[in-house]
């Protein structure tokens, strides 16, 4: 049990980068199925939006499922347009703060597609085919070859003997396609490097800090998924008594409707008044006052880790 629970601890510590790799796996995974068994290559006319598609449209898919499994994406608009207005902050700062806090929302939701591409390009099927019916492709490699020409590059995909006098000193399809996808690895790495140096550059909080923070949103979704439960079932509980025993309801605490709205809000950093969630902020803070972000609050990159979900949690 002491072996499992620390091989728990250390999912939990690294769950993103586990998570993106394991995001990696399953849909390099899926690209070698589609690639085997479902691609064809038609051979004809039709090459360039064939292979197109089965190369930009699953990654397309993806990208939207990134965004749709995400807490953030709908923490952000689970009411963003109520009837009622909540907040009077200006439309442009609001705005300005969503868009801000999209980024790094679409940055992991760039992570499947961006593998499928990269990993599409490496196998080559889908681009050998969209290029072989390529304009561009067909100017330079048929130009002063005939009409036929044309004819033979289509139908590369499916019958590769001629491919080397076809293409000439030129590199092969299959070689451009893979020069084309290490690019795509090497400038992911490498941006995501640097992404990473600066917002930990830019970081408010002390590494240990930063450290302790994560253990202590880990504790606390715990306990607030075990009191959500224990209070739910408890409410149940009295509400269906009180149906089948025709008797009155006796007098239960529960969070008021603004008291939901004020912990579910995007955090925000404040340099003056520092709170490690919105439940910290919200039991510290008048909790009359309605909610609206501070002139000096903001929501730096390498604290995304507070709104999101803990691994129980869905983003639906």
């Amino acid at each position: 049990m002491e072996k499992l629970r620390r091989v728990l601890d250390f999912c939990i510590r690294h769950q993103t980068v586990l998570g993106c790799s394991i995001v990696s796996l399953l849909t390099a995974a899926s690209e070698h199925i589609f690639s085997t068994v479902v691609f064809k290559c038609p051979c004809n006319s039709g090459n360039m939006l064939y292979g197109s598609v089965f190369l930009t449209v699953p990654a397309f898919v993806l990208f939207l499922l990134g965004y749709m499994v995400n807490a953030r994406t709908w923490r952000l608009l689970t009411g963003c347009c109520p009837q009622e207005k909540r907040c009077s902050c200006s439309p442009w700062a609001t705005c300005a703060r969503h868009c801000h806090v999209l980024v790094p929302v679409t940055a992991k939701a760039l992570v499947a597609p961006l593998t499928w591409i990269a990993v599409a390009l490496l196998g080559a099927n889908f681009y050998e085919c969209a290029a072989s019916g390529s304009g561009l492709i067909q100017r330079l490699v048929c130009e002063g070859k005939g009409e036929d020409c044309h004819k033979q590059l289509a139908n590369l995909p499916c019958d590769k003997k001629g491919l080397e006098e076809l293409l000439g000193e030129s590199p092969s399809l299959q070689a451009q396609s893979q020069l084309i996808g290490w690019f795509l690895i090497a400038s992911i790495a490498a941006v995501t490097l640097v992404a990473t140096c600066i917002s930990r550059c830019f970081s408010p909080v002390s590494y240990l800090q930063l450290k302790f923070w994560k253990i202590y949103l880990k504790k606390e979704r715990e306990l607030f998924e075990i009191k959500a439960n224990e209070h739910a079932a408890r409410l149940a509980e009295r509400n269906t008594n009180c149906f089948f025993e025709g008797t009155d309801p006796a007098l239960f605490q529960t969070p008021s409707n603004e008291a939901w709205w004020k912990i579910s809000f995007l955090y925000t950093f404040s340099p003056q008044e520092q709170y490690y969630s919105m439940i910290h902020k919200y039991v510290n803070t008048s909790r009359g006052d309605p909610v609206r972000p501070g002139e000096g609050d903001r929501n730096p990159p390498v604290l995304g880790f507070v709104d999101d979900a803990s691994p129980s949690e869905s983003g639906f």
